[in-house]
């Protein structure tokens, strides 16, 4: 007899994601349904307003990746007018982006996503000392792994369950079959979680060097940067450069290495072996690196392309065709089901709520509870597709075409990565390679972002131009969008103005892509596939699930939107949006 499971929440930051799979008697896994359960509004809020205003208020759509929002807001309303920023403001934005992935990727991995592959209980019986002795073996200078750091490290997690409980190691699957590293493993993966808490300090203070603060950095303006005075001032610049090297040798030393170690012990685990999901992969061009070069290319590769790649047979990479990409609501919340481009986007809400049935609990047995209606509405996302197929984005995707592409910069730490852990490159196609690519693209970052760096300050030599003028003519209209490639995978925002202000915004977010519901035609997502076929060792622990869905790095959006159970109005704001004063 079939069984339905409810993971929710599933996400350990982003906690309005919600999944559900039905299994068969052994326990494989036949249907999957990805739901979020918050609503994001801020394209509804942005219209009538200043386009110049646009920036500033999408980065409130997310706390984690404020500055891909913000930078995608201020470039849409710069495509739509036909502005092109100073090189200068270029290579400042991609600092800034350096900063802000060097930032999200290791604390996706230590703090949201590490501990799916570390057991932190078992490294309360490890031996410290052949702890340290391992660490060599994927390094030739680990961090934080001497003998000493480990002991220090053991005796902060064994403080924890003295107390009775595990402070922020709590409510996870400790001892689960699917665990992998020995108990010196984990205690060496520890001990870098707590040091990648210090390194989220120097990845903040290193964004807020141009962009004054971190979280939601203040410095990008339609036109180009305004931190005009830290470009000038070489203290400042040694600065930013002094915190990018230590983050970057985080990354070398502990990032990289940790993943090696995961990839030796995980290659024969079959959770994490497969679970691909959609094989349609799309990624675009970003961190420009001088006057004409990108770290990272754009291109597409539909799923054939994909498999010949990897299985060493002819493959194409296609150029996008922006008018092919659409967004409909067959499953969504909304009221308007067709299938729209983005700049004819809508979303007018339609909330039908959950089900009465009965799911596995935490105890393994049958239990009341509120479930999604499959055939109906269940999720907050949309389903975008680009010629009316799915789409996978992320850095699975980033690393794959770009490997293809032959880019230099990511074929040699690909190259060497599947050279240290004796993984064939069919692995990449996995959920342990999309988590190793997630690291891959750190490292090609900590390797290659200073190269933005040093053009731009032989650019401040010649030209100290960091912002374009322009005019907005309310008579006429201007659409334009920002696409680019952000920690979780393609982003785009997409604009429309007239009479001198926002007609219509989209933002068309990564985890749009990724956590897709089925659409019109019963096609799933990326999420939603990746679990099809899945063997789940324990139905009141499903590791396994979390494991692949925390591989995507879920970003469902920070709250907007408050609702309670019954549908009822809990507060009600009135905004001034002339700008004074309450």
């Amino acid at each position: 007899m079939s069984k339905r499971i409810v993971v929710d929440p599933i996400t350990r930051i982003e906690g309005h994601l919600r999944v559900e799979v039905i299994v068969d008697d052994n326990n494989v896994v036949t249907e999957a349904y990805s739901s979020s359960t918050l609503w994001r509004g801020i394209e509804t809020i942005l219209k009538g307003r200043d386009p110049r205003d646009a920036g500033f208020m999408t980065q409130r759509i997310c706390g984690v990746c404020t500055y891909s929002h913000y930078k995608a807001g201020i470039v849409a309303v710069e495509d739509a007018l036909g502005i092109e920023p100073p090189l200068n403001a270029k290579l400042t934005r991609t600092l800034m982006n350096c900063a802000l992935f060097l930032h999200d990727h290791p604390v996706h991995f230590y703090h949201l996503h590490g501990l799916d592959w570390v057991d932190v209980v078992s490294a309360l019986k490890a031996d410290p000392h052949k702890a340290a002795a391992e660490s060599f073996k994927y390094t030739d200078a680990p961090i934080a792994c001497g003998a000493d750091d480990l002991v220090a490290t053991q005796k902060r997690v064994a403080e924890f369950v003295k107390k009775g409980h595990l402070g922020p190691f709590a409510n996870a699957y400790w001892g689960h079959a699917t665990y992998k590293l020995t108990p010196e493993q984990n205690l060496i993966a520890v001990s870098h979680y707590l040091k990648a808490l210090e390194m989220q300090r120097v990845a903040a203070q290193m964004m807020a060097v141009f962009g004054a603060k971190q979280p939601h950095p203040q410095s990008l303006t339609v036109g180009g940067v305004t931190c005009v005075m830290d470009l000038q001032t070489p203290s400042r610049l040694g600065e930013f450069m002094t915190k990018f090297k230590e983050i970057a040798d985080f990354v070398n030393r502990a990032y990289y290495p940790d993943l090696v170690m995961a990839g030796l012990a995980y290659a024969g685990e079959p959770s994490v072996t497969g679970g691909l999901g959609v094989a349609n992969l799309w990624t675009h061009q970003e961190f420009q690196i001088n006057a004409k070069e990108f770290l990272f290319e754009s291109g597409l590769m539909m799923a054939e392309d994909v498999v010949n790649l990897i299985t060493g047979k002819p493959f194409k990479v296609q150029t996008l065709d922006e008018s092919k990409i659409t967004e409909e609501a067959t499953h969504a919340w909304y009221k308007d089901n067709a299938a729209y481009h983005p700049y004819e986007g809508r979303q007018e809400p339609n909330y039908t709520g959950f089900k009465d049935a009965q799911t596995i609990n935490d105890k393994g047995v049958l239990a009341p509870t509120k479930v999604i209606d499959e055939k109906g509405k269940y999720t907050w996302v949309k389903a975008p597709r680009y010629d009316g197929k799915p789409l996978q984005v992320g850095p699975l995707a980033n690393i794959v075409i770009n490997y293809a592409l032959g880019n230099k910069r990511v074929k040699a730490v690909v190259d060497k990565f599947l050279k240290d852990t004796g993984l064939p490159i069919t692995a990449v196609a996995s959920t342990l390679g999309r988590t190793a690519c997630r690291m891959l693209e750190a490292k090609v970052i900590a390797d290659h972002g200073l190269e933005a760096f040093t053009a731009l300050i032989q650019n401040l030599k010649v030209d100290d131009s960091t912002c374009t003028s322009y005019k907005i003519d309310k008579n006429k209209e201007y659409k334009g969008r920002y696409i680019g490639n952000v920690p979780r995978g393609v982003l785009s925002h997409w604009v429309k103005i007239k009479n001198g202000v926002i007609e219509n915004y989209q933002a068309v977010v990564p985890t749009t892509w990724n956590a897709s519901p089925k659409d019109a035609k019963g096609v799933r997502g990326s999420y939603e596939e990746s679990l099809i076929g899945l063997k789940i060792t324990d139905l009141s622990q499903p590791l396994e699930i979390v494991r692949i869905i925390h591989s995507y790095d879920p970003c469902l959006a920070c709250a907007v939107h408050v609702m309670d159970t019954k549908g009822n109005e809990m507060s009600s704001y009135k905004v001034n949006v002339n700008g004074a004063s309450c």
